[in-house]
């Protein structure tokens, strides 16, 4: 167990925000894996304070949800503490920590002086985190990337930044904006900064395997290890990282057979829920589940395509 401010986190797996991924149905379906906090997918400052639908959607939680992040991105401290604002008397979410996002390497959020555009930026990122965390009724976390770009790789300095602004917990993805996810997440880079920052390091990416994960640890010292598109699909390598932090033991990797088994629980469970954007995120993530297959580049192709339940019914009665 670990903490973020005062709050008590039970497992050393967050699962990261992901664009059209984590809603709140996903989100609440891999608590029972054993993810210790999950982050919402974000958004921005400007649609909150505009209580734009989409938007107040993706931000929902539960309590089975909890611990949860709601993650923002802006670039106007004016804007990011009206829409705090408005999380905590107008909306009243139940939540437990406010996430910056300072990484985010999409050209449309960068152009708008957002997300990963910040790190080029730090004559200024002091100000504006200092604002939010004075502000903020909840602790505050950030994630970054280890630089913009190749020429400009200061992820030492940013950390310094935040820590000094008052964050309770920086989340890392080794990766500069530019590379998105191309390349290889550079954990030679961080090595053991984990001990040597006064908050908890989260580690990201390129975390796709228990072994993946067991080599961002050691190489980082991390306190805990963020998941993404490895998990998708995955869900027990979610189970396997919190097994090895406890017992220092490998979990085997599921066969095609049982994580198929937990495609259809997944299944059920998005049907009992009545979230507008489940349906959409289902057919994102299902066709990930028989990745390992017989036959697998046929069955994804023909579940990306599917309109509703009925149309899933006919492609799975096969597999049950």
């Amino acid at each position: 167990m670990w903490k973020i401010g005062n709050v008590l986190i039970k497992t050393h797996v967050v699962l990261a925000p992901m664009s059209g991924i984590t809603s709140l149905g996903y989100r609440e379906f891999l608590k029972k894996f054993g993810i210790g906090y999950s982050v919402t997918e974000m958004v921005n400052d400007v649609s909150v304070i505009n209580h734009n639908k989409k938007a107040l959607e993706i931000i929902r939680t539960s309590e089975l949800d909890r611990p949860v992040a709601i993650q923002l991105f802006g670039n106007k401290i004016d804007s990011t503490l009206k829409a705090i604002d408005i999380i905590n008397n107008e909306l009243n979410i139940d939540y437990d920590f406010l996430d910056i996002n300072l990484g985010c390497p999409v050209k449309k959020i960068v152009k708008n002086n957002s997300g990963a555009a910040w790190l080029n930026d730090t004559e200024k990122l002091y100000d504006y985190i200092n604002s939010i965390v004075k502000h903020s009724v909840k602790p505050v976390t950030t994630k970054i990337r280890i630089g913009f770009d190749e020429k400009k790789i200061n992820v030492f300095e940013v950390v310094d930044i935040l820590i000094k602004a008052g964050v309770s917990a920086i989340a890392i993805h080794a990766r500069t904006a530019k590379q998105k996810y191309s390349g290889k997440a550079n954990f030679e880079l961080l090595k053991s900064l984990g001990k040597k920052m006064s908050v908890p390091l989260i580690i990201s990416g390129d975390i796709f395997s228990i072994n993946d994960a067991i080599n961002a640890l050691k190489i980082t010292n991390a306190t805990a290890v963020m998941v993404a598109r490895g998990a998708v699909g995955n869900p027990h390598l979610i189970t396997q990282i919190n097994y090895f932090f406890e017992k220092k033991i490998k979990l085997d990797d599921l066969n095609y057979k049982d994580n198929i088994k937990n495609c259809f629980d997944f299944i059920d469970f998005i049907k009992n829920k009545n979230y507008l954007n489940n349906f959409f995120t289902l057919k994102k993530i299902v066709p990930y589940f028989f990745s390992k297959a017989p036959g697998a580049k046929k069955i994804r192709s023909e579940l990306v395509r599917i309109k509703n339940f009925e149309d899933l019914n006919k492609i799975l009665l096969k597999f049950k």
